[in-house]
């Protein structure tokens, strides 16, 4: 495919395809796994992202009415803690002449979040409150659905389809034939009594039963409501004066001592040897009380933070509450950073707002509080940004700091809460049996392979140094026999 169209194709597409394992994943398995089909989608859509350009469609080559109707944008999240992108039909008017820039407008929104969110599947509601006749466009709506099923893999879950107007049915007939066998399994046709089964009351506005206040205005587009907790400590709740001072120190202890095995890890290793490394800290059992392990990395420009995607909560009934956060500053400058969540008053940080020094880590334990339980609508906001060798890093500094960065020297990146339910460790150890991490969903096991592969990768790279030392020594020793032998030939001629 690529020798034959790769003038159809965006480079920098070609290049992503051959670096991020994920994005071919997506494509296998949104394709059963048939390399054929999967080869066939992969060109179908590298076509069509380049006919779109996709990769450069930002607010300023698109027109700004388009945002400001409202028709399209995200916000909120489902039960199962997917983002929702909401279509609202009664906005939407069909105009030839206006296709192409509302395809676009698409387009955007699902790049922007694929990359913002690493990819992480959609919820689409389409809201078909007061529409009729003249909402309706086919067109767009197949437009829409073949987003999903032959350009973004992998990509949808749902589509909620609120209210749908009797004078509708033969039309969503027609839509049911675009999405074939497995996607129609994902139609949800829901009305004002039945739409909490897939998406709860705070993420819905009024007229669908819900309470969520949100109104639509642009600019700046929308986005997840992050807040600044109050403070560190949060607010102060009974639970929270009985929590012992030893209780804390202890935290801080475990907590100091593990940044220190982690300098040492990053001046030793590089990010597969870490997993190593963490491993051996499971059995000198240098952790903070029920805070989860950093699995994986997300390496930015100027932090590492660990765990990339997702921070692990136990349930009510499991009691825990604490995780871990790991930045380590990758530059020649201190950073500053901020730590912001959509539910400030079930959690608590330390620190939420400080400084990183250059080449060394630090710690953020992230607690839950009050008797509240972690959800998988929570989200989080690490914000971070290079701060001037002369500027100091205390309190006042930072918060002037902050006031006067420009956006553009801010990079942001967002984690999600993970609920166990069950309250055993997730440490990936062997001696704990490998497999033996809570709420084996897909995504967990899939990585607990990835990491036992890397293990197995670094065993086989050492047995392969191991046979080529041992090839090195049978040929020198080869070498030596037939040396030896040629110098008593030699000796032996000339006795002759």
């Amino acid at each position: 495919y690529f020798l034959d169209k790769s003038d159809k194709y965006d480079s920098r597409d070609v290049e992503r395809l051959q670096q991020d394992d994920k994005w071919v994943e997506n494509y296998l398995i949104w394709r059963h796994d048939v390399v054929d089909d999967t080869l066939k989608m992969i060109d179908e859509s590298f076509q069509w992202r380049k006919e779109y350009t996709v990769n450069d469609l930002s607010e300023s080559v698109l027109p700004k009415w388009l945002f400001e109707i409202g028709a399209l944008f995200l916000h909120g999240y489902d039960k199962e803690g997917y983002k929702l992108f909401w279509f609202k039909v009664k906005h939407h008017t069909r105009d030839p002449k206006q296709q192409l820039d509302k395809k676009k407008l698409v387009a955007f929104w699902l790049e922007h979040y694929a990359k913002r969110d690493h990819g992480k599947p959609l919820t689409v509601v389409f809201d078909m409150a007061e529409t009729g006749i003249s909402h309706i466009d086919l067109d767009f709506v197949r437009f829409i659905v073949n987003c999903f099923t032959d350009y973004y893999p992998n990509f949808l879950t749902k589509i909620v389809i609120f209210e749908m107007p009797w004078i509708m049915n033969a039309a969503f007939k027609i839509v049911k034939g675009w999405l074939g066998p497995d996607a129609i399994s994902m139609l949800k046709f829901t009305n004002k009594n039945d739409v909490q089964e897939y998406i709860s009351g705070e993420y819905l506005p009024p007229h669908m039963g819900g309470t969520d206040s949100f109104k639509y205005s642009y600019p700046p587009l929308v986005d997840d409501d992050f807040q600044t907790p109050l403070c560190e400590n949060g607010p102060i709740t009974s639970e929270d004066e009985h929590e012992s001072k030893e209780e804390i120190d202890a935290d801080t202890k475990e907590a100091g001592e593990l940044n220190e095995a982690q300098n040492l890890n990053q001046k030793k290793m590089n990010s597969i040897e870490q997993i190593s490394k963490s491993e051996e800290t499971d059995k000198t059992e240098v952790k903070p009380k029920n805070a989860k392990k950093a699995l994986t990395t997300f390496k930015g420009p100027l932090l590492h933070i660990s765990p990339a995607e997702e921070l692990y909560f136990g349930s009510k009934e499991t009691g825990e509450k604490k995780c871990l956060i790991v930045l380590t500053n990758v530059t020649k400058n201190v950073v500053a950073f901020k730590v912001r969540t959509t539910a400030p008053e079930k959690y608590r940080v330390k620190p939420s707002n400080s400084s990183c020094e250059p080449g060394t880590s630090l710690d953020i334990i992230v607690s839950l509080h009050g008797g509240f339980a972690a959800s998988l609508q929570d989200r989080f906001l690490i914000m971070a940004a290079e701060m001037d060798q002369s500027s100091g890093a205390g309190v006042p500094e930072l918060t002037q700091f902050w006031k006067e960065v420009p956006r553009t020297k801010v990079v942001e990146h967002r984690l999600r809460c993970h609920v166990i339910e069950s309250s055993k460790p997730s440490s990936l150890t062997l001696k704990d049996n490998a497999f033996n991490i809570p709420a084996k969903t897909n995504e967990d096991l899939h990585l607990q392979l990835t990491h036992l592969l890397q293990i197995n990768k670094r065993l086989e790279e050492q047995m392969n140094r191991c046979l080529w030392f041992q090839q090195l020594s049978v040929v020198l020793s080869l070498l030596s026999v037939t040396v030896a032998a040629f110098c008593f030939y030699l000796a032996y001629a000339q006795r002759s």
